[in-house]
């Protein structure tokens, strides 16, 4: 969490503030915004790999008080305009087309101004896959699945208790019960209650209509911005079927109990 404060250099409004980020995900919270603020990304790998690197970040709900832009060599290009009040939306480019630049605007009381935004530095095949709408909607092959088994960020065996839409975020709120835990690399699903039932939320889009239903699924998918979001979810019964024939041909590319 990086915090600088306008309040520093009040005095000296069209000063720019340099802030470099070291870790491959955080938040940026600029108090009373005056100036300008450039964030350099520097995460801890090879420059070589950078090219390979996509940047997403996601505004704070309340975030007010200056424009962010993406700047390459001196050029300028707006990616969320100040009071832009567009819910959970997610704003991503590749590391190469350049920094953020990030420009107070005109303001008569910045001490009620808070920008901020969470971010997040991942490979351009993960952000894809992320962010290909289609994606969480359409069945996944057999051999999606099973390579989701081996690279997604959780990886559970349960049941879909309730689903909760929220219309101004076009996104469904799955809430699962899980059954069996292979998998999860954040805490999202957790023991509750005195029956120590595991429970946990998974996030997906609206469009993709999802509703209650009987019988277990595999559940995988990734972590984004501290939520699940879910990538393939076969019925349970079908993923037992393509594991054992994949077992027993020998294609099934990592090794998890499926019973």
């Amino acid at each position: 969490l990086s915090s600088p404060s306008g309040l520093t250099h009040e005095s000296h409004k069209k000063d720019v503030e340099q802030v470099y980020l070291r870790c491959s995900e955080g938040s940026i919270e600029w108090m009373y915004p005056t100036g300008a603020l450039i964030v350099n990304l520097r995460p801890n790998t090879s420059p070589a790999s950078y090219k390979h690197l996509t940047v997403c970040i996601k505004p704070f709900k309340d975030s007010a008080g200056a424009n962010i832009y993406l700047e390459k060599t001196g050029e300028l290009k707006l990616l969320v305009r100040d009071g832009d009040r567009s819910p959970s939306k997610i704003y991503c480019f590749g590391y190469d087309q350049g920094g953020l630049f990030i420009e107070a605007t005109p303001q008569q009381d910045i001490s009620r101004k808070i920008t901020g935004f969470q971010y997040e530095l991942m490979s351009k095949g993960m952000a894809s896959d992320l962010h290909t709408v289609s994606a969480p909607c359409r069945p996944c092959s057999d051999t999606e699945v099973l390579l989701a088994v081996c690279t997604s960020d959780f990886v559970i065996r349960g049941s879909i208790q309730d689903v909760t839409n929220e219309a101004e975020e076009q996104e469904s709120i799955i809430h699962v019960g899980v059954t069996k835990l292979y998998r999860q690399k954040s805490k999202v699903f957790q023991l509750m209650g005195e029956n120590g039932n595991w429970r946990g939320q998974i996030k997906t889009l609206l469009k993709c209509g999802v509703r209650p239903g009987d019988g277990d699924f595999l559940f995988t998918g990734r972590m984004h911005f501290g939520e699940a979001r879910l990538g393939c979810a076969p019925r349970f019964k079908d993923f037992q079927r393509m594991y054992k024939e994949a077992k027993d041909k020998g294609l099934n590319p990592c090794e998890i109990g499926p019973d």
